[in-house]
């Protein structure tokens, strides 16, 4: 993540929590990260330089005026008006970080071989949050690599309890031993 992400997201954060509604504007945030990704050329027509920024901003407008919270709106313009737009996923980034602190929310993804039961979930997100001491949030995927157990990424950690994982260890074990 670049400085600028983190000196706007922290600027943004920081306004949303002043005027309490840092969970409406985060929530509409993910809503735009994910759209800009699917449409990247939208994030380029914001940053093109041979359209004024008048225009850009009005092109701004024109979408998401009475649609986006007026910060979320004026913070987007503010961005292009910096010719900054293009640091906006990582601005979106930084403010889920601090979002997150504030609220102890501890973002976890979980990688198994097979889909995970609703019950087996339970379990899981129950034991994390009593170990942690924070409210978790789980990510599920299926990685049929895996063979078997779980692989859990979190707070830039990761544990890797997979059958996958614990062959590769025996492997270099092997691979390692003298006879």
């Amino acid at each position: 993540m670049t400085q600028t992400a983190k000196v706007y997201g922290n600027a943004l954060y920081e306004l949303a929590q002043s005027e309490k509604q840092s969970k409406e504007i985060l929530q509409q945030l993910q809503s735009l990260s994910q759209a800009f990704a699917a449409e990247p050329a939208f994030i380029t027509l914001l940053s093109t330089p041979s359209i004024s920024k008048e225009e850009r901003c009005l092109v701004l407008d024109r979408s998401f005026r009475g649609k986006l919270n007026p910060y979320t709106l004026n913070f987007l313009k503010l961005l292009t008006e910096q010719d900054k737009i293009r640091h906006f996923h990582g601005c979106c980034r930084q403010f889920r970080l601090r979002y997150n602190e504030d609220n102890n929310i501890l973002p976890v993804r979980a990688v198994t071989a097979v889909t995970v039961s609703p019950a087996l979930r339970k379990k899981l997100e129950t034991k994390l949050a009593a170990v942690t001491g924070k409210r978790v949030e789980m990510t599920y995927a299926v990685d049929p690599k895996c063979l078997g157990g779980v692989q859990l990424d979190m707070d830039g950690a990761r544990l890797d309890d997979t059958v996958r994982h614990r062959l590769n260890d025996l492997r270099n074990i092997l691979k390692n031993t003298v006879l």
